[in-house]
């Protein structure tokens, strides 16, 4: 049983290390499949003020399309 805890840690590790990855290729503009300078914000959704915003992008080439939940810096000015 610990093995399987231990593999399911180590899984989501490397899941959320793709995730950045991918997530910093499309921030430099390039597609993170294609490397084409190709990749479109299609959707941007927010959680409020505070809360994060999704954020979904697509490739216009090769068809990758990923949403990505970051920490918003704007608010709910007073």
């Amino acid at each position: 049983m610990l093995i399987i805890l231990i593999g399911s840690v180590f899984a989501y590790i490397y899941y959320l290390k793709e995730k950045k990855e991918q997530l910093d290729a499309i921030k430099r503009g390039f597609c993170p499949k294609c490397h084409q300078k190709s990749i479109e914000l299609t959707d941007q959704r927010s959680g409020g003020c505070s809360g994060p915003k999704i954020l979904s992008f697509e490739c216009m080439e090769c068809g990758y399309a990923n949403s990505f939940s970051v920490q918003g810096g704007g608010g709910c000015g007073i």
